[in-house]
């Protein structure tokens, strides 16, 4: 059972670290909180976007990404869904972005638990991860290597493993920037406000979007 040869391990280990480093919401989410909060809540933003990554990949192996693939209504209900929800977020960055500052800033101490739900739910409302996966992981699945879902959740998984190479890398450099801006409020501001326009140029790039 999973009797896969050196070839096979090498281009997919190179497409699924390419697919992670590639820019999108689960990455600038990540980056944002950090700058936001710190490690704290950049750590729980990944965590987020991995529990959802998961869940795409369950859906996959069990074959029911296909529904969003087929149905027309099915992709367009979720994909405006997590386009009002990007804008929203966006939205709410921004507003925090033009409060007025402080004297000193701290960094934020919001929950973990909600930046870890908001995590699952950016990645959860994209549907273009749920085709993307359905369309992805079967080029890796080889005939007599072992039952057909079993591969898809192997490699579904190791996506989310390759994940781990890379965006923690994100949290890193995210807190290291935050750190040098947080002796100016106005820097903070302009951290909120970026962070709040790329949110809403995502949801409408996503309400743009069209099934493939």
């Amino acid at each position: 059972m999973f009797d896969y040869g050196l070839a096979h391990w090498l281009t997919f280990g190179t497409a699924a670290v390419l697919l992670n480093l590639a820019p999108g919401p689960d990455l600038a989410f990540i980056l944002g909180k950090t700058a936001q909060g710190g490690r704290r809540l950049g750590v729980a933003a990944m965590l987020g976007v991995w529990s959802g990554a998961l869940v795409h990949v369950g859906l996959a192996a069990l074959g029911l990404s296909a529904v969003l693939a087929s149905s027309a209504t099915a992709f367009a209900l979720v994909k405006w869904l997590g386009a009002a929800y990007l804008v929203w977020l966006g939205i709410q960055a921004f507003r925090a972005g033009g409060a007025a500052p402080t004297a000193a800033i701290a960094p934020a101490r919001g929950s973990a638990w909600r930046t870890w739900r908001t995590g699952v739910l950016i990645n959860l409302t994209n549907p273009k991860m749920a085709i993307f996966m359905l369309a992805f992981l079967p080029q890796f699945v080889v005939p007599g290597a072992g039952p057909v879902a079993a591969q898809l959740a192997l490699h579904g998984a190791l996506v989310i493993v390759a994940a781990g190479l890379v965006e923690p890398w994100a949290i890193i450099l995210g807190d290291v920037a935050r750190r040098r801006m947080s002796a100016s409020a106005r820097m903070r501001g302009l951290i909120d406000r970026a962070l709040g326009v790329t949110f809403i140029g995502l949801g409408v790039k996503l309400a743009a979007a069209s099934r493939p």
